[in-house]
C-alpha cells in the first residue's frame, strides 16, 4: 500500500526524533524513557513515554501518573497549525494545538475549566529540550504545572522512516 505525501512543515519536528530520557522536576519523576518517531512514511509524528516497570513514582504522581501515553502529531494546512493528538494510561484523551518557531515547541489546548499550555525549547545540539507545563482555569491566570526536561539517549532516527 502507498503511504501520504507528508506535508514539509513536519520537517521541522525532525529535531524530536528519536530516543530520550524525561524528568517532570517539581514531581521528581525521570527518568521517563520517551521515543518520537514518525509514522506512515513520515506523515504523522509519534511519542511514546513509559516508565520501567520498578520505577517507583513519588506522592501524588503515584496515584494518577499518566504512564503510558502517546501522542500523534500531525499538520493543518489549512490552519498552518499542528495538531497532536494524545491519550494516556489514565484513559485521558486530549486534542491540542501546536507551532514550531526557532526551535521551540509551543503545545496548547483551550477547554472548559481546564486550559494547558507548554513551551519547550530544542538546545543548539539538539541533545536537550527544556519546557514548561501551565494549566489555568479560566484561560487568563496561568500557573506553572511542571518543568519538563528531555536529554537524548540515542542518536537520532533516520529522516522520514
Amino acid at each position: 500500500m502507498r503511504q501520504p505525501t507528508p506535508h514539509p512543515a513536519l520537517r521541522q519536528l525532525d529535531v524530536f526524533v528519536g530516543e530520550w530520557d524525561m524528568w517532570a522536576a517539581g514531581h521528581g519523576v525521570g527518568p521517563v524513557r520517551t521515543e518520537f518517531a514518525w509514522l506512515e512514511g513520515g506523515a504523522f509524528l509519534a511519542q511514546r513515554a513509559d516508565v520501567a516497570p520498578e520505577t517507583s513514582l513519588p506522592g501524588e504522581w503515584a496515584q494518577h501518573a499518566p504512564f503510558p501515553t502517546v501522542a500523534l502529531t500531525g499538520y493543518d494546512d489549512t490552519t498552518g497549525e499542528f495538531t497532536v493528538l494524545y491519550a494516556d494510561g489514565r484513559g485521558v484523551a486530549r486534542v491540542y494545538r501546536g507551532s514550531m518557531t526557532d526551535r521551540t515547541w509551543r503545545q496548547w489546548r483551550t477547554a472548559p475549566a481546564f486550559h494547558q499550555r507548554l513551551t519547550a525549547t530544542v538546545s543548539p545540539d539538539g541533545n536537550t529540550i527544556a519546557g514548561r507545563w501551565e494549566q489555568a482555569r479560566d484561560g487568563e491566570q496561568w500557573t506553572m504545572d511542571f518543568d519538563v526536561t528531555f536529554v537524548r539517549t540515542g542518536k537520532p532516527q533516520s529522516e522520514g522512516a
